[in-house]
């Protein structure tokens, strides 16, 4: 039992089931106890693609460098990383894109992170590159940008909603008879909008505000808003939500505060929110046709070259990127830029 446990069970005692939503919420940002807040682990629970292999970062820095250079090349540009993690891929983007003419003199890196114990992780990895450091979007410096988010929007909360016989329910965790957790369902007094046949659907209340403020920037300024993560390309995700502790997939009820909670994207439904905000949207595209289609097939053969007795398994890292049986396929890119906007490169 972990004191987010005793706090989550007091709340339901209290106040009857919670929401999913606000279970997620309480496990990772809960400021005492929450897994973003006081993990020393944080981070390792979940290996990503830019720990997997650093052609990634390098590849999505140079991504970035094409794309300032298709704004215009402004002055100076914001690169932005919600959610850096470690900081590997920041300082892998930052490294690779030095050989773009101006780029690295135009760069200021800002990362977007509300994790005290992972704050402390990037500013010692990033120190050289000096980041402007903000808790949330709408505090950023306002500017041209390019946004590139891996792995962020999967951890955002999410609402759960089922379909039976009596309409639609919400997924909700309560009590058991003897005090432990459970999952359960509530009439729900919102019901969201499903496509047809429809009967599980996941939502993220946190993905309009979010979408909100990147349509609020990128009329204000040039930029780009780059966003990979798993999920479904078009049909909407149902029930999704897992834990992770230790890199193996855990029970989310057993250690609150302790698994970092994680759920399928809904890409879909994120492309109709920026549409209707009046966004230019590209993609979804699986992640491997995206990477391949920026060179990482090129790039990864010139690593192995040089990599020596470790060339195979610097190549075997970076091929499971963009195999279709792995994360080629799992994964999925959206770009989201102004309507006037030329397509995004690998799109």
């Amino acid at each position: 039992m972990t004191p987010l446990f005793e706090r989550i069970r007091d709340l339901i005692r209290m106040e009857g089931p919670i929401p999913v939503s606000v279970f997620m919420t309480l496990c990772l940002h809960d400021p005492d106890h929450g897994y973003y807040a006081s993990n020393p682990g944080i981070g390792r629970d979940f290996q990503t693609a830019p720990e997997i292999s650093q052609v990634f970062g390098e590849i999505l820095g140079l991504w970035a460098a094409h794309e300032w250079l298709e704004m215009g090349a402004p002055e100076t540009i914001f690169l932005v990383e919600p959610g850096p993690g470690r900081g590997v891929m920041m300082a892998d983007m930052l490294r690779a894109s030095k050989v773009a003419p101006g780029f690295r003199d135009a760069v200021r890196p800002i990362l977007i992170e509300a994790s005290p114990v992972l704050a402390e992780v990037q500013s010692q990895r990033l120190a050289a590159y000096n980041p402007i450091r903000v808790q949330e979007l709408a505090t950023a410096p306002e500017g041209p940008f390019i946004l590139i988010a891996n792995e962020f929007l999967d951890c955002l909360p999410i609402r759960q909603f089922v379909r039976d016989n009596h309409g639609w329910a919400e997924r909700c965790v309560g009590l058991s008879t003897t005090g432990e957790l459970i999952f359960g369902r509530t009439p729900s007094p919102d019901p969201p909008h499903a496509p047809p046949g429809v009967d599980q659907l996941e939502r993220a209340p946190g993905m309009a505000g979010l979408v909100i403020e990147l349509a609020g920037r990128l009329a204000r300024h040039p930029g780009r808003a780059l966003f990979i993560d798993y999920g479904p390309a078009a049909s909407p995700p149902g029930d999704t939500l897992r834990a992770y502790r230790e890199g193996r997939q855990a029970d989310p009820l057993t250690t609150p505060g302790r698994c970092d909670l994680t759920a399928d994207v809904d890409f879909s439904y994120l492309a109709q929110l920026a549409e209707a905000a009046g966004l230019r949207v590209d993609g979804p595209a699986a992640q491997g046709e995206f990477l391949l289609r920026l060179g990482l097939a090129e790039r990864c053969a010139r690593l192995k070259a040089h990599a020596g007795s470790q060339g195979e398994s610097v190549h075997r890292a970076a091929m499971r990127l963009v195999d279709p049986l792995d994360m080629g396929s799992r994964f999925q890119a959206i770009c989201l830029s102004p309507r006037s906007s030329a397509a995004p490169a690998g799109f």
